[in-house]
């Protein structure tokens, strides 16, 4: 029995843990990859350098995050199509799609490595990080790039994992990811042994050598025919019809994902304008953050490979069940960590900055990030909301509506609320005139995140009820 009927004959509680736990294993071992170069920056970089580092740290989240979302559009397309084709039973045609999503992405990695070399030095000083910080983040990124198509591999061949129903492959190789990151990264920046003491770039070479790992990894399970998958040379031949499937589902939502990290890039560029203080207690914050979101893919992974299969068997009954489940326990898990982080934020951020006579800055940017999770703490339960419905919607088809959605937040929620909130004086391009801002600092440009989630997530929701997402030809 294939993976994807073997789901589809489970009840809808068991088809959900069987997707979202592993994904939310394999999600947490990435969470661990960057919380392990956050804690080795905090505890063995010299004092001096530990602010402009975690500075640093916070860019590089949102580049690795970059790396992804460069390839979103072939993924959530082929989670969409393959999830779609294996619940109507057409396995050949849903390896096809695998074959051609990947190299799709193949194809994408290049031209992504390419203009990132060129440009990554460009990219930092538009993101207005400056001195030392600006130099580390520099460093990192001309490591980390050669590595792209390792990314992509990860990125594409797990999505294609996702549709088949899949998840435990994924977790497996975060797991080795993860074990590697952790070693070579804490061995190099500390130099253990016969090995040299790099610091910083140890940790940059850690994350570089574990994806290419990773990525190797994944290639050697699809080559191998995992869960119906093979990767052929003759299905890897273009097959314009099949692209183009893959890219109509793909494109909206990648262009979603494209918008939201644009935005995401022009708010980190309104808070790196604040000073280095504020963005290294950001950079804190969003790591401290991330198992929230950890726990919302993992349920919107479920959401929309059950939102597939189900409506590829013609059962949008089951569908709609699947994601009621995905959001009752992803809310519920949400709940829990936001009740965590109200109560013992301050201890959490302290374990990365410990207090230094020698750089007091530390205790001040941890006491900050401690002070911005309670804010973001508050969203948790819309985010549960988003991530759900926006799974159930991709996996349905529907990603033009999210798109949306995110200009409609962005742009009349979060990026002008940052500004007013977070600066004093606001000025105007090519006016020479000026607006009073609140001048809350990162304070506000955090509560204007959460106010942008809320929005997003009281209108995705919306969207969901109107069951017009039924009705999507994939």
């Amino acid at each position: 029995m294939s993976q994807a009927r073997l789901i589809q004959s489970r009840s809808d509680l068991k088809s959900v843990l069987l997707l979202a736990l592993p994904v939310l294993g394999e999600q947490f071992l990435e969470f661990l990859v960057g919380m392990v170069d956050t804690w080795l920056a905090g505890n063995f970089l010299p004092p001096e350098r530990t602010v402009p580092a975690m500075a640093a740290i916070g860019l590089v989240s949102y580049s690795i995050w970059m790396l992804f979302v460069i390839f979103s559009s072939v993924g959530i397309g082929a989670t969409a199509v393959v999830a779609r084709l294996f619940g109507a039973e057409q396995e050949d045609e849903a390896n096809r799609a695998a074959n051609q999503a990947v190299l799709l992405g193949l194809l994408a990695s290049l031209v992504a490595t390419f203009l990132l070399w060129q440009f990554s030095d460009a990219f930092v000083s538009l993101l207005q990080l400056e001195g030392d910080a600006h130099e580390l983040a520099s460093q990192y990124l001309r490591i980390v790039v050669p590595s792209v198509p390792a990314f992509m591999m990860i990125s594409v061949g797990v999505a294609c994992l996702h549709g088949a129903g899949d998840t435990v492959s994924g977790l497996v190789v975060m797991a080795v990811v993860n074990v590697l990151n952790a070693s070579i990264s804490a061995a190099l920046t500390i130099g253990w042994g016969p090995l040299p003491e790099l610091g910083w770039i140890g940790l940059a070479i850690g994350t570089a050598v574990s994806h290419v790992v990773g990525g190797l990894l994944i290639a050697l399970l699809l080559a191998r025919g995992q869960a119906g998958i093979r990767l052929t040379m003759q299905n890897l031949r273009p097959d314009p019809r099949m692209m183009r499937r893959v890219l109509r589902i793909g494109l909206p939502a990648g262009l979603n994902e494209v918008m939201l990290l644009i935005f995401h890039l022009w708010y980190l560029g309104i808070i790196n304008s604040m000073g280095t203080l504020s963005a290294a207690a950001h950079g804190l914050g969003v790591k401290m953050e991330s198992p929230a979101y950890l726990a919302a893919w993992a349920f919107s992974i479920s959401a929309a490979t059950l939102t597939g299969q189900h409506l590829g068997a013609n059962n949008p009954l089951r569908a709609k069940r699947a994601t009621g489940i995905s959001l009752l326990i992803c809310g519920g898990m949400l709940t829990i960590y936001m009740l965590v982080l109200l109560a013992a934020s301050a201890p959490m951020t302290q374990f990365f900055l410990p207090p230094s006579s020698e750089a007091l800055d530390m205790q001040s940017t941890a006491t900050l990030a401690a002070n911005l999770l309670k804010i973001v703490a508050l969203g948790f339960p819309f985010l549960a909301l988003y991530a759900v419905v926006n799974g159930a919607l991709r996996g349905a088809g529907d990603t033009t509506w999210p798109l949306v959605v995110t200009l409609i937040g962005f742009l009349l929620v979060r990026i002008p609320g940052a500004y007013y909130l977070a600066w004093e004086t606001i000025p105007i391009p090519l006016t020479g005139w000026e607006i009073e801002g609140l001048g809350w600092g990162v304070t506000g440009a955090w509560i204007a995140m959460v106010a942008d989630q809320i929005l997003r997530a009281s209108l995705l929701g919306a969207r969901y009820l109107s069951g017009q997402w039924q009705h999507v030809k994939v």
